[in-house]
């Protein structure tokens, strides 16, 4: 009998990615051949997210595009969408399985005892568990050996959040705060950089909160995972998924700058820059307080790349808040800005309030930060012309019929080095910026 062949696609943030490469290994393990989502598959599995209606959306077309690609094939469902709509999933009927968070480590078992007991009118299976916002589940145990790309490894290090923003879904989907163990985290980054990985990405729902759910005598950090990290050999950089403000202090930077290998790339959840705002959206600090842990990044660190997320049109927003937080954003010179219009999220606290905006004014206001974005991520990869980085090289492309390496600096500046035989990709090289190659994209020559 051939393999069945396995097809997933990921969205959503990068633990959804750490999770769906932990699924891909099972199913190797367990048979499967996994194969392109573009492909004719016997099983495709669509990882969903659920952060804004948008997400739900595009979680939905997807279901509907594994379906067209293959009418016969059985359709998994998983994730934070399904955690968040399981009873609509269900009652739609357009996937076959649906699988909430804290189950993905059984999808073998879970397409398993379905083929076993596939008859024609059967109902959708809902594997899942209720989420209990007063009660900490354990951390769900799955492991990487490889993932996708080939020179930068997602490390899964903490799940949920305790945080229960007024607009927010994920506490619903994910549950609260469950860390992963100190030596579980340490093992696999062991084994990736045993398979060549030379970066790691400690990532999670809410980074910041890492260890919180540990007993106090076993309490580990943020900062000490950080420093265990950077011993293991064949490491030479870290970097960290999203950061909150209240985790920037002088002790946790003085401890990330000593190891030599965290990255000057930062992202610190910002929201808004208006006062009234966060206090609406139950973010715990104020404007200035924020400001102050993007002064002190700097003080460690010279020309950080600091990015972030901003929600514009939260509900109750006036011209005046929405100037106050672009006036605030301009004032800090970001390299990056996420921008999202706000969405409204059943079951949240602020789907509930008065003065919703229109989806006209959220555009406008989106198109402005938008315009501010692009102007500031512009300076910042200016001023990198002409100083020194280093290069990781991540892959071969084409460029005008000109063939390069491109990578990403310590500072996640994307880059390109002609490509020559004296290197490979999975190369750290130390290069000049000369010129951009693209908007974007630097290009470099070797020192």
């Amino acid at each position: 009998m051939s393999k069945r062949r396995a097809a997933f696609l990921t969205l959503g943030c990068k633990v959804n990615q750490y999770e769906t490469d932990a699924m891909e290994e099972i199913l190797e393990k367990a048979g499967y051949e996994i194969v392109s989502f573009k492909e004719t598959a016997d099983v495709y599995i669509i990882n969903t997210c659920s952060v804004t209606n948008m997400a739900d959306r595009k979680s939905r077309q997807m279901i509907h595009r594994a379906k067209k690609n293959n009418p016969d094939a059985i359709i998994v469902a998983a994730g934070c969408y399904v955690q968040a709509a399981e009873e609509e999933l269900a009652k739609k009927n357009e996937a076959d399985i649906l699988v909430g968070n804290n189950k993905k480590k059984d999808i073998a078992q879970i397409l398993e005892e379905y083929f076993a007991a596939k008859e024609p009118e059967q109902e959708v299976p809902v594997v899942s568990e209720v989420i209990d916002i007063n009660h900490t589940k354990e951390y769900e145990d799955l492991t990487i050996h490889k993932v996708n790309e080939h020179t930068r490894a997602y490390i899964k290090i903490q799940d949920g959040c305790n945080q229960f923003c007024s607009y927010c879904i994920i506490p619903f989907a994910r549950g609260r705060v469950r860390s992963r163990s100190y030596d579980s985290v340490i093992a696999e980054v062991e084994k990736l950089a045993e398979g060549g990985y030379k970066e790691v990405v400690l990532t999670g729902i809410h980074l910041s909160s890492y260890g919180v759910d540990f007993p106090k005598e076993e309490r580990e950090s943020l900062l000490s995972l950080i420093q265990a990290v950077s011993r293991v050999e064949g490491i030479s950089r870290i970097r960290l998924g999203s950061l909150e403000p209240r985790i920037i202090t002088e002790e946790f930077l003085e401890g990330i700058v000593k190891t030599g290998k965290v990255c000057p790339h930062f992202h610190l959840s910002l929201q808004s820059g208006c006062n009234k705002t966060l206090k609406n959206m139950n973010r715990r600090y104020s404007a200035q307080e924020y400001a102050e842990k993007c002064e002190l990044i700097r003080k460690f660190y010279p020309a950080p790349a600091l990015t972030t997320d901003v929600i514009v049109g939260f509900p109750q927003e006036t011209e005046e808040d929405f100037e106050e937080s672009y006036e605030f954003v301009k004032k800090i010179h970001f390299y990056e800005t996420h921008i999202f219009k706000y969405s409204r999220r059943h079951g949240t606290k602020a789907a509930s309030m008065d003065g919703q905006l229109t989806e006209a004014a959220k555009a406008q206001r989106s198109d402005r930060m938008l315009e501010l974005h692009e102007i500031r991520a512009r300076e910042y990869e200016e001023a990198m012309i002409g100083k020194k980085m280093e290069l990781l090289l991540e892959e071969e492309i084409e460029i005008d019929g000109r063939p390069w390496y491109v990578g990403h600096s310590r500072e996640y500046v994307r880059a390109v080095i002609s490509k020559t035989d004296a290197h490979r990709v999975n190369d750290l090289v130390t290069v000049k910026a000369v010129a951009f190659v693209r908007d974007h994209i630097l290009e470099t020559k070797e020192v």
